[in-house]
């Protein structure tokens, strides 16, 4: 991005870099490392020699943070999200702070309704139905 352009998570300006990035929810980010954690403990005798402690941070923390604890669950929940056009970058926002209703939705990703992408509060609220049902099966 430029220097004379600033930044704006609420119309997009993340730069391009950015967003053609594939981002990841913290559920996401979770499974993967703890796939790395299971690798490196099976390889050592001693994990603790084999992993550091930013690595440990790191996968506390999206643990912590992960909405969902099921694979399947975030296949769906990535699906569901995809289906109404949102770049990556607003799909993990609302993959990982999981709005309630539409107005906290919108406030969190105002691009859904800059973007002239037709997402209606109506479409918000059948996705925020969608991603709800997902959280109470899993």
């Amino acid at each position: 991005m430029s220097g004379e352009e600033e930044e704006n998570a609420a119309e997009l300006k993340i730069g391009d870099e950015f967003l053609k990035a594939k981002c990841l929810m913290n559920c996401e980010v979770s499974f993967i490392l703890e796939h790395k954690y299971e690798q490196l403990r099976h390889m050592s005798e001693d994990p603790l020699n084999q992993v550091s402690q930013v690595f440990e941070k790191s996968l506390q923390y999206v643990k912590r943070f992960s909405r969902y604890k099921n694979p399947d669950a975030v296949r769906q929940v990535r699906e569901i999200l995809s289906r109404y056009q949102l770049t990556e970058f607003e799909l993990c926002v609302l993959g990982n702070l999981c709005p309630e209703t539409v107005e906290e939705a919108i406030a969190m990703v105002p691009s859904m309704k800059t973007k002239g992408r037709g997402l209606d509060e109506e479409a918000i609220e059948k996705m925020l139905n969608d991603l709800s049902l997902i959280k109470t099966f899993e």
